[in-house]
């Protein structure tokens, strides 16, 4: 899909530009603070579980982090039985009286009844003001389910609400698994009485944020967390995250799951400009297949616990830290799906140079990332440097043949429009055998630039879809 997904609320758009403009003098110095993952610190000693049995885990990998406890959430999961096999597959997260939430969603045309949801009580008069639960399961999208599903996930929300004592419209939803199957919401009511239990019990934060992240693994081959702090006024705030995602994943929003928490108190205008603004260089930018998801949700949550004051303007100074905080988070779980890629082998960076602006730099950016002859010579370790000639100009977007270059990494491919002087063929047979890979073009048209995270495709990608459903 080649639209960006919008900030949930009318006025989204208006104080994503206003956002932008305020912190548009840090913009540069955020960007490169974030290019690299966080380093990933040992998980907690829990028992590993498999988004799917017989998945090998990815050559990719990262450890999930240790994640300390963010103050005003708590969360736990249990088996609903959405699979065969024995894992849980149910996630439930409560907040604190006063949270506050912002979310962006796919733009597909056939969405979800779960991001239906959420969609329209963020948009609702008042949406996001004071969310107290969310409630993730896997194993079952409910999409495509027409009134039926929409009846589940409200069945679901009045059931959490009832417990909670909430409101329906303050209990969000997400679900992710296989697409036309209804959602059995009788299974979650089964569980609530057990999942209260656990919320009133003592479980550490580490092992909750690691079973939340397991608890919502498909097709993934390993949990996905981040974790940073920041400064707000003085005070110390903790920003925490988990995601899912292996295949079907494509910009806008690829598809995925995310969901962070931070104790910062903040308005829910600011979290949607604040989510708008990042989501565009971080979920957006990653691709695995091409193909996006009807399931796609990120939803960013501020329980206000921290004692930092309450920020209620997105051109409010103290939001410079916080802001660098957050999309470190969000680029590393970004990065992470990317890793996890259905039968991935390489990570890869492609960032296109000398474009004629910045959209048409990311539609380039996007070409190369997502063309199926690109990835499978990644994945045979084969600099082909014609088939990036060929996703270039397959976009018809401006492009400077004869001053096109090429490098793989240090190495330089092509040069003003032909094969570089000093192509060497062993250096960069040896370069392709990495397993992190950076390519950039420049198409000699202007100073506009853009990065899309990739990896390869590799027959294992054929394999686990071929039998996604068994």
């Amino acid at each position: 899909m080649s639209r960006a997904p919008r900030a949930s609320g009318s006025t989204g758009k208006a104080i994503e530009q206003a956002v932008g403009k305020a912190l548009d003098p840090l913009a540069t110095a955020l960007r490169k603070a974030t290019q690299g993952s966080a380093p990933a610190q040992p998980a907690p000693a829990t028992p590993a579980t498999p988004g799917k049995p017989g998945l090998k885990v990815s050559p990719l990998a990262v450890p999930f982090p240790t994640i300390p406890g963010v103050g005003g959430v708590e969360m736990t999961t249990a088996r609903a039985g959405f699979y065969k096999h024995e894992r849980d597959d149910l996630v439930v997260f409560r907040f604190a009286r006063g949270t506050s939430c912002a979310g962006v969603f796919t733009r597909h045309k056939v969405g979800s009844a779960p991001v239906d949801w959420c969609r329209r009580q963020l948009d609702s008069a008042g949406g996001g003001q004071d969310v107290r639960a969310l409630v993730v399961n896997a194993g079952c999208a409910n999409a495509f389910t027409g009134k039926a599903g929409a009846d589940a996930a409200r069945r679901t929300a009045s059931e959490v609400a009832k417990r909670f004592g909430c409101r329906q419209r303050d209990v969000m939803l997400a679900s992710t698994g296989v697409i036309g199957v209804l959602l059995d919401d009788r299974k979650i009511a089964a569980k609530l009485g057990e999942i209260e239990h656990k919320l009133d019990g003592d479980t550490p934060a580490p092992e909750q944020w690691a079973a939340a992240g397991r608890g919502i693994m498909t097709t993934d081959t390993f949990p996905k967390g981040s974790f940073a702090e920041c400064k707000i006024d003085g005070y110390t705030v903790r920003i925490a995250g988990i995601a899912k995602g292996s295949g079907m994943i494509a910009p806008d929003m690829a598809t995925m799951l995310a969901f962070i928490v931070t104790d910062a108190d903040i308005h829910p205008t600011v979290l949607r400009a604040l989510l708008g603004l990042h989501v565009r260089t971080t979920f957006n930018s990653v691709t695995v297949d091409g193909d996006t998801s009807t399931n796609d949700t990120c939803l960013l949550f501020a329980t206000g616990t921290s004692g930092a004051p309450r920020i209620g303007r997105v051109g409010d100074r103290r939001l410079k830290e916080f802001s660098a905080a957050l999309d470190k988070v969000m680029l590393d779980l970004a990065h992470q799906l990317v890793r996890d890629g259905e039968g991935a082998s390489k990570f890869v960076r492609i960032t296109v140079e000398g474009a004629a602006s910045p959209a048409s730099a990311r539609k380039l950016a996007k070409s190369i990332a997502d063309s199926p002859l690109v990835k499978t010579a990644i994945a045979g370790e084969d600099a082909n440097w014609g088939r990036i000639v060929m996703a270039v100009g397959k976009t018809e977007e401006p492009v400077d043949r004869d001053h096109l270059a090429i490098r793989f990494g240090p190495h330089q491919a092509a040069v003003d429009g032909a094969i570089a002087p000093t192509y060497d063929e062993a250096k960069m047979s040896a370069y392709m055998k990495r397993p992190e890979i950076d390519i950039a073009v420049d198409v000699g048209m202007g100073r506009a630039s853009a990065t899309v995270w990739t990896c390869d495709l590799t027959k294992g990608y054929v394999e686990i879809n071929g039998d996604y459903r068994s």
